[in-house]
Formats: C-alpha cells, sequence, structure tokens
C-alpha cells in the first residue's frame, strides 16, 4: 500500500546515478518510480530492484517531449493523487563522446548552436517542463522536494574554457533552480541544484572519483530535506557550494 508513503520520481533512472538513487530512496521507504526515455531498460532496472524486495515501479519518460511528461503526470496523479519528490537527473553530455574521438571538444567559437539546442532540450527545458507539469501534485497537499542534478561545469564562479554548450544548459539549470525557489518561498516545496561530482558511471567513466552509491547519497540529503532545510541553493557533498 501506498496511501502513507512518499511518492518519489526519479528520471533518468534506468542505470548510474539515477538507478541508485532509486535505490536509495526505496530503501528509505519511498515508492521509487523509475523513468527512462528507453523503455526496455527501464523496465529491467524496475524489475531488478524488485528483486531486491523494493516497493519501485516504472513509467516511461522522454523529458525533451511534452506529451510524455503529461502522461506521466495522468498516471501519477491517477495511481497516487500526490508527487512528494522529483529527481530531475536526466541528461546527455554528447561533446564529452566527441572529446574521446579525433577531435577535441569545440570552443565556444566553434561550438555548433545544434549542440546547444540538443544540450538545452534534455538537460535544462526538460527539467523544467517536468517541474511546471507536475509541480501541482506537490502543492495539493504542500509538501515537495526537487533536486535538480547539475555539475560543477555549469558552476559561474569557477567558468572555464570546454565543452561550451554542456556547461550552458547545468548553468541554465541552475537558474530554474534559483527561479523556482523564489516562487516557492511561502511554500514547503524546496528545490536545490546538486553537484554529485565526478561519478564512476557510463558518462563519468571508469576513472571518475566517486561510485554511484557514494554520489546517491548526497542526492538522497537533497530529497529529503527536512521542513527546516535549504532552497534555492547548490549542493555539493552536502555543503553550499558558490553558483
Amino acid at each position: 500500500m501506498t496511501e502513507n508513503r512518499r511518492i518519489a520520481v526519479i528520471t533518468g533512472a534506468n542505470r548510474g546515478l539515477g538507478f541508485e538513487t532509486a535505490r536509495q530512496l526505496a530503501r528509505r521507504g519511498y515508492k521509487a518510480v523509475l523513468t527512462s526515455r528507453d523503455a526496455v531498460q527501464g523496465k529491467a532496472a524496475a524489475d531488478k530492484l524488485q528483486g531486491e524486495a523494493l516497493d519501485v515501479g516504472y513509467h516511461p519518460l522522454d523529458v525533451t517531449r511534452a506529451d510524455s511528461v503529461q502522461r506521466l503526470a495522468g498516471f501519477l496523479d491517477n495511481a497516487f493523487g500526490r508527487l512528494d519528490v522529483l529527481v530531475n537527473n536526466a541528461g546527455i553530455f554528447p561533446e564529452q563522446a566527441s572529446a574521446h574521438g579525433a577531435h577535441s571538444a569545440p570552443n565556444v567559437f566553434e561550438m555548433p548552436l545544434e549542440s546547444l539546442h540538443e544540450n538545452l532540450q534534455t538537460n535544462a527545458f526538460g527539467a523544467l517542463r517536468l517541474i511546471q507539469t507536475i509541480v501541482p501534485l506537490m502543492r495539493r497537499h504542500g509538501y515537495g522536494r526537487i533536486v535538480n542534478i547539475s555539475s560543477g561545469y555549469g558552476q559561474l564562479a569557477h567558468m572555464a574554457h570546454g565543452f561550451p554548450a554542456y556547461r550552458m544548459s547545468k548553468a541554465m539549470l541552475n537558474v530554474i533552480t534559483c527561479l523556482v525557489a523564489a516562487e516557492f518561498e511561502e511554500e514547503n516545496i524546496k528545490i536545490n541544484s546538486v553537484d554529485p561530482g565526478w561519478v564512476r558511471t557510463r558518462m563519468g567513466g571508469t576513472q571518475a572519483t566517486y561510485s554511484a552509491a557514494e554520489a546517491a547519497e548526497w542526492v538522497i540529503e537533497a530529497a529529503t530535506l527536512p521542513d527546516a532545510g535549504p532552497s534555492g541553493v547548490f549542493l555539493k557533498r552536502g555543503q553550499p557550494i558558490e553558483w
């Protein structure tokens, strides 16, 4: 039964950080709804966690499509009538893949605008689309926690060269965090950006510093903040950092 359980949605949860975040939320007693664009991989991920006796479900989601987001919202409304936690983890880093090829990632002068558009569609606009659509399910019962998985590459205080489209998309995601937090000033709905660090996932590679399980702990901390917890901040290892 889920009547007394908090409901959490994790995007891009078929592997890596998203998968581990879903696992740890479910272990804490949440009903975790995994989402992913690839339905086969997503269902397999949910099946694996169900095999660990965890209360998880799956729903397909393409964050770049408004109709897909609407279908998810309709499912949540019909199945639970609420949403307590949204972890915007789905993201792409196509420039990173190109950097491992014959040519390094382009600088900002050479960056194709199509690359910027692709990054923004998933990493920023996708998160905003979900927030706009799903927040009514949080406001319905006066509680919500939103975690935007960001990156140090989007930190304006330490902006550097390389991967310009990815950097701009994560910087915009941080702006979304700040704007939405201002709207929630009088409500018990909190939103924060989290830099999980360099994580050993398919995106981060095998040489990365942190395991997905380690990084997920910091995501979980932001997703389960008490009522007195912060909102509208950029967190790394549980501590606020500069934007």
